[in-house]
């Protein structure tokens, strides 16, 4: 059954679920996963993204995102002269590559030491949103749960280290889903829970063997 909610969209500055509401969306989150407002971007657009993103309101809303801002937020129109006023250097790159889906966008984000990180998302309609991809290793983040993304060393024991953790923690988990690049390289928990991760636990597991980092996300 769906929500009316799936049939008109979300709450957001249109004129577009997919174009803009799913474009603040993915900003929004590729911010989370740097942990703060990129000094400098590099937005590559693939597919309808790259073709109509000005006309569609995509380019703010992208910028809009990267600020901190929700989908519903009025400064949403405003995002290139906030952008410019924070500091923000950004460019857009239109792509003629096909890339599978649509919608997508890749992050290139740079902080004002020269750190990078490369984040790529698609726009599924209706507001949806993936995170498929963070520095080159595959996932699936939505933004619609309460998310834990774990990177670490394929190895025997990774799983049941963070399982323990969070049970007696006392938090449930959703799903879980492990990506891995190859036999004992690196790999990737992605866990949905009922509740958020506390961050006394998220500490603990950054300090086990073979952990390498621990991320968590609310909903967006």
């Amino acid at each position: 059954m769906n929500s009316i909610f799936d049939i008109i969209g979300p709450v957001m500055i249109g004129p577009s679920s997919s174009h803009t509401a799913g474009a603040a969306r993915l900003g929004k989150m590729a911010r989370c996963i740097f942990r703060s407002t990129p000094k400098k971007v590099d937005l590559t657009l693939y597919g309808s993204f790259a073709k109509t993103y000005k006309g569609h309101g995509t380019d703010r809303a992208l910028v809009g995102g990267l600020l901190g801002y929700k989908e519903d937020d009025t400064n949403i129109r405003i995002a290139h002269d906030l952008a410019q006023k924070e500091g923000m250097e950004y460019t857009f790159i239109e792509s003629p590559l096909d890339v599978g889906h649509p919608n997508v966008v890749r992050f290139d984000m740079y902080d004002d030491h020269n750190r990078h990180m490369t984040v790529i998302g698609r726009s599924l309609g209706g507001g949806l949103i993936m995170i498929t991809e963070v520095d080159g290793n595959d996932m699936s983040i939505t933004g619609d749960e309460f998310t834990l993304v774990v990177f670490h060393e394929d190895r025997p024991g990774a799983i049941s280290l963070i399982s323990q953790a969070l049970s007696e923690s006392d938090i449930n988990i959703a799903t879980m889903r492990v990506f891995r690049k190859g036999k004992h390289k690196d790999a990737v928990m992605v866990i949905t829970t009922d509740t958020v991760v506390n961050p006394i636990t998220v500490q603990f597991m950054r300090e086990c063997p073979g952990i390498q980092d621990v991320m968590t996300f609310e909903a967006l």
